[in-house]
């Protein structure tokens, strides 16, 4: 029996001759929160439509709850809750009136299930306002609210913030914590902005042109942040010669004509200033630096694209 509540080998996609998702095998462990991690565009749609069936892998396996999806499906669904793009609500009725359709259509009996999902998002019970008349912000809280509303063991929601303001992306945050940490939820969340996932996350898989680069818990990943000593000098070559020869150190990277990072940072900084300056280097700046988890993920993926 799998430790992971969620699990894809190999899981891949192509359409034609090109590959959205490339031999993705992910691992949601139960209780978790685990943040997709992507740019636009990086497979997180295609691989989550996967987990759900409604779009057919080309090959690869997905397995939710320990069953096979492509045979078990039909039984596993209904405890999943998901937000995959926009639910199909209709616009001349209210939020609760759309809410009590889907609710007859899957055969919700607790009649309290409307209200409460509503409370969790922030939208208002039996509010009188069209489904047309609402902002972007409160058609996402309604198709969150939709997605928990069956009480489901499992939440899959797609880049469920998009369109929120501030105050609506904390208090969300806020929720989906609460639903993993008070009612042992297991949500599995894609997003682009990394802030939001770092805040959020336990667990992180970093997706990149359909390609898995990284999957760990967010302190792993937090501990592979590069700490580093920044020093502004003179003449760097001449620096690197200094580290290597005098402090036995091949750990560190000339930036330019006037800096160099050293990575070895349990050298004492004033042996090495001082080193510097006895051979006749001028030493414009030290500081101690650290790379931000955003430096990282821009790394791995080999450049911009992720707020």
């Amino acid at each position: 029996m799998s430790d992971f509540i969620i699990e894809t080998n190999n899981l891949t996609k192509t359409y034609g001759s090109q590959k959205s998702v490339a031999d993705l095998s992910i691992h949601v462990r139960k209780g978790r929160i685990y943040g997709l991690l992507g740019r636009n565009g990086a497979g997180k749609t295609t691989t989550m439509k996967m987990l759900l069936n409604l779009v057919h892998p080309t090959s690869g396996e997905v397995f939710i709850l320990g069953k096979d999806m492509r045979t078990e499906g039909k039984k596993i669904l209904p405890r999943i809750g998901c937000l995959i793009e926009s639910p199909g609500f209709y616009p001349n009725l209210t939020g609760t009136e759309n809410l009590r359709i889907f609710a007859e259509l899957r055969g919700v009996p607790n009649r309290e299930a409307i209200k409460t999902s509503l409370e969790l998002v922030g939208l208002p019970y039996k509010d009188k306002k069209l489904f047309s008349k609402y902002s972007l912000g409160m058609k996402q809280r309604l198709a969150i609210a939709l997605a928990i509303m069956h009480d489901p063991e499992i939440l899959i929601l797609d880049e469920p913030i998009n369109g929120l303001d501030p105050i609506g992306i904390a208090e969300v945050r806020s929720f989906i914590r609460e639903l993993c940490d008070a009612k042992g939820k297991t949500v599995i969340i894609s997003s682009h902005i990394l802030s939001e996932i770092s805040l959020l996350a336990d667990d992180i898989g970093i997706i990149d042109h359909g390609v898995l680069l990284e999957e760990e818990s967010l302190e792993e990943l937090e501990q592979k942040n590069n700490k580093y000593i920044h020093f502004g000098v003179s003449d760097p070559a001449q620096a690197a010669r200094i580290l290597e020869a005098t402090f036995k150190t091949k750990n560190f990277r000339i930036v330019d004509n006037s800096n160099i990072f050293l990575y070895d940072t349990d050298l004492s900084v004033s042996d090495i200033n001082r080193s510097f300056m006895q051979n006749g280097l001028e030493v414009s700046e030290v500081h101690t630096c650290e790379d931000t988890l955003e430096d990282y993920f821009k790394r791995v993926t080999g450049g911009e694209g992720i707020a």
